[in-house]
């Protein structure tokens, strides 16, 4: 089985009560294990979501575009990487959660700041680049203050 993995971020229309964000887990983690998708799902207050998805990547697309992006309660879903990936940056969590604010997700999400190339404008992370940010964000290794 080839490993595929894919990043979104999105906007929750209402942001969920901890009751419903609990039932969201619940579900996803559920369905996410029936389907072999491991992931980290990050939340903010303000209803604002971003999420890496790991598995069989059939698995991982249709979660993604036929259930995801099709729930009504989700708004502005914006893949923000997705392709093969050699190792699995979330074995063992059917669906890592960590809490964050919204100045946690503006710093992962930051450009890249290039050093010594004044003509260049900064790039978005690479999806290798963010998936290490993340891993890093939910050990409580990467400071975003």
């Amino acid at each position: 089985m080839s490993l595929y993995q894919l990043i979104y971020q999105s906007y929750s229309l209402i942001p969920f009560e901890p009751q419903e964000l609990q039932e969201l887990l619940d579900k996803s983690r559920v369905r996410n294990q029936r389907h072999h998708i491991t992931g980290l799902l990050l939340y903010t207050p303000d209803g604002r979501f971003l999420q890496a998805l790991e598995g069989p990547r059939e698995a991982v697309r249709d979660l993604y575009y036929q259930h995801i992006v099709a729930d009504p309660r989700h708004y502005n879903c914006q893949v923000l990487g997705e392709g093969p990936s050699e190792t699995s940056s979330f074995a063992n969590n059917a669906l890592a959660f960590r809490p964050a604010q919204a100045q946690d997700l503006r710093q992962l999400l930051a450009p890249v700041r290039l050093q010594g190339a004044a003509l260049l404008v900064p790039r978005p992370h690479t999806r290798p680049e963010l998936t290490e940010l993340l891993v890093e964000f939910m050990r409580g290794e990467l400071t975003t203050a």
